[in-house]
C-alpha cells in the first residue's frame, strides 16, 4: 500500500495541469505516491500529453464531462493509499508540501481530512475554510455586511475573515482544490454525491464526516498555490447558476425542503439587488467583466424558481 493517492480531475487545462504533475514529481521525497487523472472528456490534447509526458500517471480519459464528483469517484474506487488527495489541476504543490501533509495526518488520527495553506500566485492568501452555510450567513453575504465588517465574528463567520489562517485548527469546510482524506474513512462514509455535478460537493463531503464524528483540519505551515479566481475576475453565467443550484441542493439535502425555499427567497433578493441598484455599480464601471457579471445575475435571478 501506498502512503498518498493522488486524484487530479481535468477538463481543458493541459497546460496547468502539466504544470500541476511536475510540482508533484519534483517536490515530494520522503512518502510513496500514486497519481491518477482522470480527464472529463478534454479536447486541447491533455490526455495524449499525460500519454507521452508522464507514463507513471494513471489516466482515466472519459468520454464525456461528468461532473466533478463523479470524475473523483471514479479514481477513488481504484486508488490504494493510506490516504487520498484531491488536487486541483490548478493547484502547484511547494516543497515538502505532500511529505509534511501526510505526517500531519499520521500525527492526528482523529483527523478525517486535512488541508494546506493556499495561495494565490502572487503570494497572497487566499481564503479556502469556510462554515457550513447557513440562513444567516447567506443573508449577511446577500446585505455585503461580510464585505463590511469581515472581522466580525458574526458578518464574517462563513468566510472566517476574522481568522489570519496563521494557526492549525478544525474547521467546517476545506476547498475542494487541495483535499486530503484519510481512505479508510471514505469506504465507511461514503464518496462524493454524484448528485452534485460542480461546486458544494465539498461543502457536502465535509459535512457528512463531520456528522459521522470526523474533523477537518487546516494546517498553515505548509503551502500551495492555487490559481482559483487568480487569472480573471469575469464571472460566466454557466458557472454563476451552477454555484447557486448547487448551494440551493445542499440546503435542501441537508436541511429541508422550507430551509431551500428561504434561501432561494434569499438568493432572489441577492441578484435582485445587484440587478437592480447594483447595475450602477457595475454598468458604469465600463469594462467588460463588470457588465458580464450583472448579465450573470440576472439570467440567474430568471433561473432561480427552476433551482
Amino acid at each position: 500500500m501506498v502512503d498518498l493517492s493522488i486524484i487530479i480531475v481535468n477538463w481543458n487545462g493541459k497546460d496547468l495541469l502539466a504544470k500541476c504533475l511536475r510540482c508533484v514529481e519534483s517536490t515530494v521525497k520522503r512518502v510513496s505516491y500514486e497519481t491518477v487523472v482522470v480527464d472529463n472528456a478534454s479536447t486541447d490534447g491533455s490526455q495524449d500529453m499525460v500519454r507521452r509526458d508522464f507514463p507513471n500517471v494513471k489516466l482515466i480519459a472519459n468520454k464525456d464531462n461528468v461532473g466533478f464528483a463523479t470524475a473523483n469517484n471514479q479514481a477513488m474506487k481504484v486508488v490504494e493509499g493510506r490516504y487520498v488527495l484531491l488536487l486541483n489541476s490548478d493547484a502547484f504543490v511547494h516543497e515538502n508540501t505532500l511529505d509534511t501533509m501526510v505526517t500531519f495526518m499520521d500525527e492526528h488520527p482523529q483527523a478525517g481530512m486535512s488541508s494546506c495553506k493556499l495561495l494565490y500566485e502572487d503570494g497572497s492568501l487566499q481564503r479556502s475554510c469556510a462554515t457550513f452555510p447557513t440562513l444567516a450567513t447567506e443573508f449577511y453575504i446577500a446585505l455585503g455586511l461580510d464585505k463590511l465588517f469581515p472581522k466580525s465574528k458574526v458578518f464574517g463567520k462563513y468566510l472566517m475573515t476574522d481568522w489570519d489562517y496563521d494557526t492549525t485548527r478544525q474547521v467546517d469546510v476545506i476547498m475542494g482544490a487541495f483535499m486530503m482524506v484519510r481512505r479508510e474513512l471514505i469506504s465507511k462514509i461514503g464518496m462524493m454525491d454524484e448528485a452534485f455535478f460542480m461546486y458544494s460537493e465539498e461543502v457536502d463531503w465535509c459535512y457528512r464526516f463531520k456528522q459521522a464524528g470526523s474533523t477537518v483540519y487546516f494546517y498553515p505551515d505548509v503551502t500551495c498555490v492555487h490559481l482559483w479566481g487568480g487569472s480573471s475576475k469575469a464571472v460566466k453565467v454557466e458557472s454563476l447558476l451552477r454555484l447557486y443550484r448547487a448551494r440551493v441542493q445542499f440546503f435542501r439535502k441537508h436541511y429541508g425542503r422550507l430551509s431551500a425555499f428561504l434561501y432561494k427567497m434569499i438568493l432572489g433578493f441577492n441578484a435582485l439587488v445587484r440587478v437592480g441598484p447594483g447595475a450602477l455599480y457595475y454598468l458604469t464601471r465600463g469594462n467588460p467583466a463588470s457588465k458580464q457579471k450583472h448579465y450573470a445575475f440576472r439570467q440567474l435571478l430568471r433561473a432561480i424558481p427552476e433551482f
